[in-house]
């Protein structure tokens, strides 16, 4: 909501300024400028990344419209679902974690947790972290270089989109004077004519450029550094889970090992103390 207000802003900012000097709105409106811009921007969009990062980018679940998920609320749910977690592991041993973790979907422990299932990546990597102490195959200090080593790969992956619509951002200006470099080339052609028709057409090209100025500065980039603050927010959680589940392969009870996690979150993540201690009390 917040990035498309963003966005009315800026639009409402540069229209009602030029306005207020005397323009009008429709002199700005030159169709053939926009597909020219945005047909260009696109192809180099779908040229420079793969599948898996365009569809990341559109439709995943930190896509720069959707806004991020991980949010203050999802905190809560994701610290309390961890402690259920700790909370079965030190009272029917770590075994008795196997079937929620091999099925999250269907554990009645997660259920409680919709936000924090909703999640499928966080999810997985909670899973993944559990799985070799339910299997017995690492030991904690081991299970810490794991974790860290899959946090990495998220946020290598996390930021390939960033990467790519800075980019997008940064070529917008010069699709701008492709645009108006093309609408020169029609108004030499028509050079003989009318002057009306000149200055239309010269109008048509100084568009072209003032769009991929725009563009760029009032929309891409700062969708890109918007999406580059929800991949540190998912990071952050995954750090946070880290700490917690460390904590308790090596025997750190279940209310010291969700304060750790919750004591390295954010301040605009962190739960209050007290309310979460509340709320952990609640659920046992």
């Amino acid at each position: 909501m917040l990035i498309l207000l963003g966005a009315i802003i800026v639009t409402a900012s540069v229209i009602g300024g030029f306005m207020l000097e005397g323009g009008q709105p429709q002199s700005l409106w030159h169709p053939a400028e926009i597909v020219i811009i945005c047909g260009a921007a696109f192809g180099s969009l779908v040229v420079r990344a793969p599948g898996s990062v365009l569809l990341k980018l559109g439709t995943g679940p930190i896509g720069p419209l959707a806004g991020s998920p991980y949010t203050k609320r999802y905190a809560i749910e994701l610290v309390c679902a961890l402690y259920k977690l700790c909370m079965v592991g030190r009272r029917d041993g770590i075994v008795a974690l196997e079937d929620h973790i091999t099925k999250p979907e269907a554990s009645d422990l997660f259920v409680k947790f919709p936000l924090f299932l909703k999640q499928k990546e966080i999810v997985a990597f909670v899973c993944d972290g559990l799985r070799p102490l339910v299997d017995g195959q690492v030991k904690p200090d081991q299970l810490e270089q794991l974790i860290e080593l899959e946090i990495e790969a998220f946020e290598e992956e996390g930021h390939a989109p960033v990467s790519v619509l800075q980019k997008v951002g940064d070529s917008m200006p010069g699709f701008g004077i492709v645009a108006a470099v093309l609408g020169i080339i029609l108004t030499m052609g028509a050079i003989n004519g009318p002057i009306e028709t000149v200055g239309y057409k010269v109008a048509a090209a100084l568009v072209g450029t003032f769009l991929g100025i725009l563009v760029a500065y009032g929309y891409i980039n700062p969708m890109s550094a918007n999406l580059e603050f929800a991949v540190a927010r998912q990071i952050t959680c995954m750090r946070a889970i880290r700490y917690a589940l460390v904590g308790f392969a090596k025997g750190a009870s279940p209310m010291l090992s969700i304060e750790i996690a919750r004591r390295s979150l954010p301040e605009y993540l962190k739960p209050d103390a007290d309310e979460l201690e509340g709320i952990l009390k609640s659920l046992n």
